[in-house]
């Protein structure tokens, strides 16, 4: 593997709450164009772990590369500016924004005027603020909700609701796309069409992390898979790999899930 082809490169992760040890020497290599599955029972680590990752947790140790460029994940805006974007498992939208301006505020990362240029509405305000309007819009079209662009976002259906965060997300114009649970409290239907957006994303040369539940849309999606399990990493591989490991089988799959 050719480390050009690497987007993140995560090495020795640990993170401790008081007595608790929540991670122990994680770690994650995800190539260039790949859905990269993180999965685990209640308790194994996953949600630490991702939130180290995007910066809402400071880490006790690990060493981070993102695009092959070394990152310290110390806040949420830095680890957006170094190119990850993330969505909430507990939807974060703007409620009484339309979906459009949404969208505009995840491309403002991106901008170039600054604070003067708003507060006098220069010429190059105005221009910047057109093309942050209209890549919304195409972005809106993209995940299949642009006729919605002026709805408010708490209008919205649930399910997309959820299309309009990878929007936003997409509008920093990540390396990464970080999606926390994205099919969580969806119906079988918008599964489906979650799944194709997310095959589509990937499909034009995106990478994306996925931490999920849904065991059966992981496998189903996922290029690779690690598996936590008490803060501590017991499988990776391809998801027909980690299916069969019998430690993964004993601490999350079961033998139902197995035999799938």
């Amino acid at each position: 593997m050719s480390t050009t082809d690497i987007v993140l490169n995560v090495s020795g992760v640990s993170k401790r709450f008081g007595g608790l040890q929540a991670l122990s020497d994680v770690g994650i290599q995800i190539r260039a164009g790949q859905v990269y599955g993180l999965i685990g029972p209640n308790g194994a680590g996953k949600t630490t772990f991702f939130n180290v990752l995007t910066g809402l947790y400071t880490p006790d140790s690990g060493s981070f590369a993102l695009g092959g460029e070394p990152y310290t994940p110390q806040a949420v805006h830095q680890v957006a500016k170094a190119g990850i974007a993330r969505t909430f498992q507990n939807i974060r939208l703007f409620a009484d924004m339309t979906a459009l301006e949404n969208v505009m505020v995840g491309r403002h990362i991106r901008t170039q005027s600054g604070l003067l240029g708003a507060v006098l509405r220069t010429p190059g305000f105005k221009a910047e603020e057109a093309a942050i309007a209209k890549r919304a819009q195409e972005l809106l079209d993209y995940v299949g909700i642009g006729r919605y662009a002026e709805y408010k976002a708490r209008t919205l259906s649930y399910g997309d609701q959820r299309r309009l965060e990878i929007a936003r997300a997409l509008a920093t114009d990540p390396k990464l796309i970080a999606l926390d649970e994205p099919a969580a409290g969806m119906n079988a239907t918008e599964k489906v069409v979650l799944r194709e957006l997310i095959d589509r994303i990937r499909n034009d040369g995106r990478t994306i992390l996925l931490i999920e539940h849904d065991v059966k849309l992981v496998m189903g999606l996922c290029d690779r898979v690690t598996v936590l399990d008490y803060g501590k990493q017991i499988a990776e591989g391809t998801p027909a790999e980690v299916q069969r490991n019998e430690k993964v089988i004993e601490a999350y799959l079961g033998a139902g899930h197995a035999a799938h």
